[in-house]
């Protein structure tokens, strides 16, 4: 978690905020096809799996259930982003960077993490993520030495995601003796019908959040691009740090239901400290960043407040509701704060520019968390 720490501002330095932000946007165009190609698995496969996790033969069912559709979501993703860059003028002129971009989708869909979290052998992830950022950091600094590497960026991220993808696999099919079966059709469509709701819980919050990164891109500049996304890599590390504590706790409340009050205290006073230290702590945040932009405080307050709004609908949302089996409240729930999210990201954007952008990410992000809160409530008072 903190050696992405250890490369951004080296990254920013030699490559500058102009052609960091064309990797970034290459890398949101990806990130929406990303949860296409997961579909919702993180979720499903992981819960079936904490399930099922003493049974050999279901096993095998719901790994081969997990490799076919993210087989066939990965070459559904990789026909539309091809075709996107081929046919949008600014995409073809940063084309190589696009297609470098576009593995990773290979190594995110080869990676078992649903797996691992099933059974609760975390160790695998931790390994498997320490061993990418490794590689990723040292190569970083090899072979990113000028302002015209930056298209290395994304070769490097891929390599190093599909290498973990083909560790992970290894480690399922020698350790745990995990085995391909083909299915039917009819399991195949099954699959894809039950997963549909949650797909969608997971897959509309990128209607507001990497809309905000591609309209940036669209509608300003690739430097706006690099500063929005250099300032939310700090708030996104508060968040991945939210999402490891979530995960660790989420199959064990699948069965101790009752934890869940010390769960959420737990997480709402976690929130709250990490959402507080980077506007405490700007000027640090600054000074590591080489940032002088006139406005970089008030993007910053905006997408540190953002914290809180995501900690509730992760409380509410994931590990209340969605182990209640109440997926489909959870799924409407996202699709109309993230729908609100993407429609104000055209005005804010295009009147605010980079303002807009972090405005809108506080937005959706409060309406989701708000909402589940309050269906929190009436569903304990009742």
């Amino acid at each position: 978690m903190l050696l992405p720490l250890i490369t951004l501002p080296y990254l920013l330095r030699v490559l500058g905020f102009s052609n960091y932000g064309i990797v970034i946007l290459a890398a949101s165009l990806v990130a929406y096809f990303q949860s296409i190609t997961d579909y919702s698995f993180k979720i499903t496969a992981t819960r079936d799996v904490a399930v099922f996790r003493n049974s050999p033969e279901k096993l095998n069912i719901i790994y081969s259930k997990v490799l076919i559709v993210k087989g066939m979501f990965l070459i559904f993703s990789f026909f539309i982003i091809t075709t996107i860059v081929l046919l949008y003028p600014p995409f073809y002129e940063e084309r190589t960077v696009f297609f470098l971009t576009m593995p990773l989708l290979l190594g995110y869909g080869l990676f078992p993490e649903w797996f691992f979290q099933g059974i609760e052998k975390m160790k695998y992830i931790s390994l498997l993520n320490i061993g990418i950022k490794l590689f990723f950091t040292i190569c970083v600094f090899i072979f990113i030495t000028e302002k015209e590497d930056y298209w290395i960026y994304p070769l490097l991220q891929s390599a190093g995601f599909i290498g973990a993808g083909l560790v992970g696999q290894y480690i399922l099919i020698k350790k745990y003796k995990i085995k391909f079966r083909w299915l039917h059709f009819k399991m195949v469509r099954n699959t894809i019908k039950d997963n549909f709701p949650i797909f969608i819980n997971q897959f509309l919050p990128n209607l507001y959040n990497n809309t905000n990164t591609l309209l940036l891109g669209i509608f300003t500049t690739t430097y706006l691009v690099g500063i929005y996304d250099a300032l939310k890599k700090i708030i996104d590390l508060c968040v991945v740090l939210l999402n490891v504590v979530s995960r660790v706790f989420f199959p064990f409340l699948n069965r101790k239901k009752d934890a869940f009050p010390k769960y959420r205290n737990l997480m709402l006073g976690l929130g709250l400290l990490l959402a507080a230290l980077p506007i405490l702590g700007y000027p640090l945040v600054f000074w590591y960043l080489d940032m002088e932009y006139k406005n970089a405080l008030l993007i910053l307050i905006l997408l540190s407040l953002s914290i809180i709004g995501y900690t509730a609908y992760d409380i509410f949302g994931l590990n209340y509701f969605i182990i209640r089996r109440k997926d489909k409240l959870v799924m409407k729930n996202t699709i109309l704060s993230s729908l609100i999210g993407f429609v104000l990201a055209f005005p804010f954007i295009y009147f605010f520019n980079i303002i807009g952008a972090a405005a809108n990410l506080l937005i959706a992000r409060f309406l989701m968390g708000g909402h589940l809160w309050f269906k929190w409530k009436y569903d304990e008072a009742n």
